[in-house]
């Protein structure tokens, strides 16, 4: 019995510092390889939707954050593993993801779409109409997941790619023929890239996730914290205001 009593004390214990206290200093990971939702400036400091929302919901809470880079492959491992407490990071929250961590609710909704050269014959975006082509997407992401499972079932070769930059510099130097991402990632690339580069071929029809902000297993207390913030955020102007910046049109 005793050492039964040891067994569940130590259990609660762990539980206890999984959680993340209300005083606590909360340590939020982004990519910072995703713009316009979190990338690396010049100067070297994090910027982006992501890390923008990340501030304001931390305001809202009144909460004391830091928010670190971490590379996507690792994002998950290492929120698990505790070397953060959340990601704010453009998380589509997928059923395979909930296995692993918790969710909020979402902070905004995307579909996937399908970028080409200008010039590309290619009209249409289902696997027939990329039958033979080349496709390629950003690693871990459900653009890769959608490619992996819809495109290359049905015979389209599929590349995967550690960073989405990765993916849109082979589109450019001709080693892609398409290329499939979240698709207010590359309409923000597209409006860069300019009018001679690139063109959005199409939404991806019923391809739309919601993205939210992953936390530990069990971590309620916080996942609630930012809940409240999020509603909060939306509905005092500051969610719109940090939009605005990015993007002409609600993503919410």
């Amino acid at each position: 019995m005793k050492s039964v009593l040891i067994a569940a004390a130590l259990a609660l214990l762990g539980l206890t510092r999984m959680a993340v206290a209300d005083d606590a200093v909360i340590r939020i990971a982004t990519e910072g390889a995703y713009p316009p939702f979190n990338f690396v400036q010049p100067d070297g400091s994090l910027a982006g939707l992501d890390v923008d929302m990340a501030k304001a919901l931390c305001a809202e809470m009144k909460a004391e954050c830091t928010i670190v880079a971490q590379d996507w492959d690792g994002i998950i491992p290492a929120l698990m593993a505790n070397k953060f407490d959340a990601i704010v990071a453009s998380m589509s929250i997928t059923e395979e993801r909930k296995k692993q961590v918790d969710f909020t609710d979402k902070y905004y909704t995307t579909p996937l779409a399908v970028t080409v050269l200008k010039d590309s014959p290619l009209e249409g975006v289902a696997a027939a109409d990329l039958d033979g082509k080349t496709v390629g997407a950003q690693a871990g992401t459900t653009q890769a997941n959608y490619a992996e499972d819809v495109y290359a079932k049905a015979g389209v070769d599929v590349k995967l790619y550690p960073a989405q930059d990765d993916a849109a510099t082979d589109l450019l130097n001709g080693r892609l023929d398409a290329m499939i991402s979240d698709k207010f990632v590359v309409v923000d690339w597209l409006n860069k890239a300019g009018k001679d580069c690139c063109r959005l071929l199409g939404d991806v029809p019923g391809t739309a996730t919601e993205a939210g902000i992953a936390v530990r297993k069990g971590d309620d207390a916080l996942r609630e914290r930012f809940n409240t913030a999020i509603k909060a955020i939306v509905a005092n102007g500051t969610y719109g205001q940090i939009v605005s910046k990015y993007f002409p049109f609600d993503i919410y």
